[in-house]
Order: C-alpha cells, then structure tokens, then sequence
C-alpha cells in the first residue's frame, strides 16, 4: 500500500482512513461488496481484519450492511466471527464508507479444500465448529441463510468461525420469506430445496440442509 499522511493508506486503489490505530494494511481479498485487508493495531499490537464497505450506492447494500452489524455486534461465541470497532464518518454528509475491524483469520474452508484433502480428524474438527456456532446462533432464533464453506473461517490452529450475516433472518415459520433470496444466486448449490421452491415459511432446517451439503463437500 501507499501512504496518504498519518491516517490514510491506499491499497489497490481503495483508501482506507483507518489510521493512526491501524497502519501496515495488506490486500486479503474483494468481494461485491467491498475489500478486505489486514493491518496492524497499535492499541493491541495485534494483527486485524478491515473490511471495507461502500453500502450506500445500493439500498440492498445498505440492509445487508446494517443487518450483520446488529447481528453480531449482539453475538458472543467464539465460533462466531466478532466485531471489534465500526469505523465511519463523523457526519452523515461525510459517510461515504464504513470500516469494520475484526480479529484476523488466515484461510477460509473454500480456499482449504481447493488446495488440499482434509482428514477425517479435520472433518470431524470443523464439522463440530460448525454446528456448535449454528447451535448458538439458532438458540438466539436467527437464520443464517447463507452457510458455505467461503463464509467458514479457519486459522492455523483450525480454529472456524462462522461469517457473513448479511443474509440472516430473525427465524418465522409464519412469515413469507419467498422472493427475498431471488438476487442472490452464487450459493444455490448449498441451498435447501424449499428455498430453490420459494417456499413460504421456511425454518431452520434451511441451515442444516447446507451444512449437510458443506459436509458432502469436505
């Protein structure tokens, strides 16, 4: 990255206004919407995770943005992914972007599996993770929606965390759900079928069904 005075760095052509507390900003990865780089916090002396968001150009990004902020700014489990800081503008006219700081992880599942086989004993290992975050946030009565292996975070020591809440629903069995996944279709292959039906009123099952399909996978 290169440095723009002592609160600015730009990375791939993205500023980050982050600074003084975090510095050393280095590319992990982009997605729709926004990127993500790890950087050094001088309070902790630690290593995180920025995610950059620019949700204000799409009222879509807007609700999936503020939805994974109060979901997990509320959820405490470590195999969960927590939220450190939210970083913005100090006025509405100014807010063009939003940063959120996490702790940092060094893979996700998608990435490990594209480049090696798991044993059983790794399996076993993150299939537990899984269902015991999925176990807490269904105690809590919120659907994830969108359980794939990128969206399942891992370091070193194994160690998963579930990310990713944009989706997520406060589960109603009674509520019309159908339509609200029709945008999204970069996940149908972990998807239940009564959400490929547009079923109305779907449940938790939804969850386990892709877990199921990320076992298949592993």
């Amino acid at each position: 990255p290169s440095a723009l005075g002592p609160n600015v760095e730009i990375v791939r052509q993205q500023r980050f206004e982050v600074g003084p507390r975090y510095t050393d900003l280095k590319f992990i990865g982009e997605g729709a919407y926004g990127m993500v780089v790890s950087a050094f916090d001088h309070t902790t002396q630690q290593r995180v995770a920025i995610k950059k968001i620019t949700p204000f150009e799409h009222q879509c990004f807007c609700q999936r943005t503020l939805r994974e902020i109060k979901i997990l700014s509320r959820f405490r489990h470590e195999n969960i992914i927590n939220i450190q800081e939210v970083m913005r503008a100090q006025t509405i006219d100014q807010m063009k972007d939003i940063y959120i700081v996490q702790c940092l992880m060094e893979c996700d599942l998608y990435k490990l599996l594209r480049h090696q086989r798991l044993t059983d004993e790794h399996i076993c290992y993150f299939l537990y993770q899984i269902l015991r975050g999925l176990k807490y946030i269904h105690s809590a009565n919120v659907l994830h929606r969108d359980l794939k292996p990128s969206n399942l975070l891992l370091n070193t020591n194994c160690d998963l965390k579930i990310c990713d809440f944009g989706l997520a629903r406060i589960a109603d069995p009674t509520r019309d759900h159908s339509g609200l996944l029709t945008e999204y279709v970069a996940t149908r292959w972990y998807r239940a079928p009564e959400i490929m039906l547009n079923a109305r009123g779907y449940y938790k099952p939804i969850d386990i069904w892709s877990v199921g399909c990320i076992l298949a996978e592993m």
